[in-house]
């Protein structure tokens, strides 16, 4: 009979040992349940107060601008508003400068003679190994010297022109810097490389650089080939004075050659339609353009195109404007007509033969 609380007290200590020894692992994950829940209550309360701060602040600067910006109100925001009319004055009133002629101070005529229009102003073309040719011209119809500086007083001024070597600077560029030292006859388009498929930007170089610089009712270029009755071409050049829009020279038309390879071959040939013949324009060899027509290609150089020949080139701008087409057959250089202004110079072909060998 006393064994029976003996054994009674055993059963109660295994039965109370038990839920000591499985009740570690529950606390555990009660007390890393209670930091997780912390730090979650803790993230969104912290989000919370910033999702009320932000709001705080966007009320505070949406009430102190207008809701909806229109792009008015952002221009004045910025203060572009009055510095955008500005540059488009500006820009008005530097294209009506230059379509009515405006000089500026140093671009004046070099002629000297500021006050009184020019005549004319004529372009030689010329290149950089051309300077016998040059030589021929100022023993035969060109002045040179004093002879020049007195024909220029009559309103005629002459110039070879001509551009930059490729490699700027070279020994090109300053043989004809020293030549045009001595000789004082030169036009040199720093803007323009000097090369033969480069022709059709000359013109559009030599046309704006010379509206620029003088103020003339008529600009002419002529070839480095011909001959040239000075005082007859003066004499065609009085007696057109006052015909404005007009684009004078030997009119032609001709084949567009469409076979790459041949001489005179025409990149664009497609665009001058299934006959493949060129518009109506003035030989190159001498062409003339009133002093307005000059000007437009000057103010619209950088859009107008050029193709692969120049007089071709300048016939295409004419075009697009109201011009006044004057065929005279006296500037038809290489016809036989006994009364013509110009001709081929065999002089001039023996000299270029004699530069290529």
């Amino acid at each position: 009979m006393e064994s029976l609380p003996t054994t009674t007290t055993k059963v109660e200590r295994r039965w109370r040992s038990k839920p000591l020894q499985t009740s570690k692992p529950s606390l555990l994950l009660a007390f890393f349940s209670c930091l997780a829940w912390l730090y979650v209550a803790g993230r969104l309360w912290q989000d919370a107060e910033n999702r009320t701060l932000l709001a705080t602040l966007l009320e505070k600067n949406t009430s102190q601008r207008p809701k909806v910006l229109s792009v008015e109100d952002k221009l004045t925001v910025l203060g572009c508003k009055d510095l955008e009319r500005r540059i488009v004055e500006a820009e008005m009133d530097l294209t009506m400068a230059k379509s009515q002629g405006y000089l500026k101070k140093n671009q004046l005529q070099q002629s000297g003679s500021s006050s009184v229009q020019l005549l004319a102003v004529i372009g030689v073309y010329t290149g950089f190994g051309s300077r016998l040719k040059r030589n021929v011209f100022r023993g035969s119809w060109m002045p040179k010297g004093d002879a020049l500086r007195k024909l220029e007083e009559r309103g005629v001024v002459i110039r070879f022109v001509i551009g930059r070597s490729a490699n700027r600077g070279d020994s090109l560029d300053r043989n004809i810097d020293e030549e045009n030292r001595s000789t004082k006859d030169f036009l040199i388009l720093d803007g323009h490389e000097e090369a033969q498929e480069e022709l059709p930007k000359k013109a559009k170089f030599f046309f704006s650089t010379a509206v620029q610089n003088w103020d003339a009712e008529f600009y002419v270029k002529v070839d480095d080939n011909i001959d040239l009755d000075l005082e007859g071409f003066i004499g065609l050049l009085e007696h057109r004075r006052g015909q404005n829009s007009s684009y004078i020279g030997c009119m032609k038309s001709g084949d567009v050659i469409s076979e790459e390879g041949k001489p005179w071959y025409e990149p664009d040939w497609w665009k001058f339609g299934d006959e493949k013949s060129y518009f109506r324009h003035a030989a190159g060899s001498l062409l003339i353009l009133s002093k307005n027509l000059a000007q437009y290609i000057n103010i619209n150089s950088a859009s107008l195109k050029t193709y692969a020949h120049d007089d071709t080139s300048v016939g295409s701008w004419m075009m697009g404007v109201q011009t006044t087409y004057i065929d005279d057959n006296r500037l038809c250089c290489g016809s036989i007509r006994q009364a013509k202004i110009c001709w081929d110079s065999p002089s001039l072909t023996v000299v270029s033969n004699s530069v290529s060998r």
